[in-house]
């Protein structure tokens, strides 16, 4: 990065660097912490990221990474065990240095029903296409990222869409997957409502690269509307399969993974 591009950047995160007791940092963690790849649990956070966030959580006053995966799966793949972990697109919470994590109840008893929509539909057809059904304990991801016929996949999975629609479940579309979810009102924004009212948070930026994190940008921007936030920084991963709302919706836009490793290590170093 060259010297005006450094210095542009450090000016974007002035708002948090200028009083990090009182600012927090939230991200996505598949496609911004670790690159996608074809299969979700061969996922890898690099060794300078994770390093990157403990340095973080010893200077910020909240520092989280806001998942879809499981909490505890989340604190897993990221390694840092000082920061706090929104899991399951916001309903489950696991704080920093906690073994486990409190999830919403309501969203809890669903898990026995979502994970029979899913194997019900485990059929061989789903199986020749070479879907793959991921189990989230209340949410069932079904993944075709690389198969052999994407586009039969996806024609497929909009069949299975259509049914758990039908049966009154949530269904969202992300990078090549489906996930089932139940009809409880969850998203990342709750999740970063919370951990900013909890920490009192003035400033606060959260970084991420799917169609889920543009219900963070929303919640920052509602926070700060509402005056609770005096500054956000909505940092925009780009890619090539992300949606076009994250660019055009970002107060900061970086490329892929090594982008908004520079902005942590920015951060870090402001």
């Amino acid at each position: 990065m060259s010297a005006p591009q450094t210095e542009a950047l450090a000016e974007a995160l002035r708002p948090l660097t200028a009083n990090p007791e009182l600012a927090a940092v939230f991200c996505d963690i598949d496609g911004t912490l670790a690159p996608i790849v074809r299969r979700a649990e061969d996922a890898h956070v690099p060794a300078e990221v994770s390093l990157l966030l403990a340095r973080l959580a010893r200077r910020y006053g909240c520092v989280a990474c806001v998942s879809g995966r499981s909490a505890t799966e989340a604190r897993r793949l990221v390694g840092v065990g000082g920061i706090a972990y929104a899991g399951s697109h916001g309903a489950e919470l696991l704080e920093p240095g906690r073994s486990s994590s409190q999830t919403v109840a309501a969203f809890q008893s669903w898990e026995q029903r979502i994970r029979r929509f899913a194997l019900d539909r485990d059929t061989r057809e789903l199986r020749r296409l070479r879907v793959r059904i991921e189990d989230k304990g209340a949410i069932s991801a079904l993944h075709w990222r690389g198969v052999p016929d994407e586009d039969a996949a996806r024609e497929h999975l909009e069949g299975i869409a259509r049914e758990a629609e039908a049966a009154s479940l949530i269904t969202h579309w992300g990078r090549k997957v489906l996930e089932i979810r139940p009809p409880i009102p969850i998203d990342k924004g709750q999740a970063v409502k919370t951990l900013v009212e909890r920490a009192g948070s003035r400033a606060a930026l959260f970084g991420g690269d799917d169609a889920t994190d543009l219900d963070a940008f929303a919640a920052l921007e509602s926070l700060r509307a509402e005056g609770k936030l005096e500054a956000v920084v909505r940092v925009g991963v780009r890619s090539q399969e992300g949606p076009a709302e994250i660019v055009e919706r970002a107060d900061l836009v970086v490329d892929g993974v090594e982008g908004f490793t520079r902005v942590l290590a920015a951060l870090a170093d402001g």
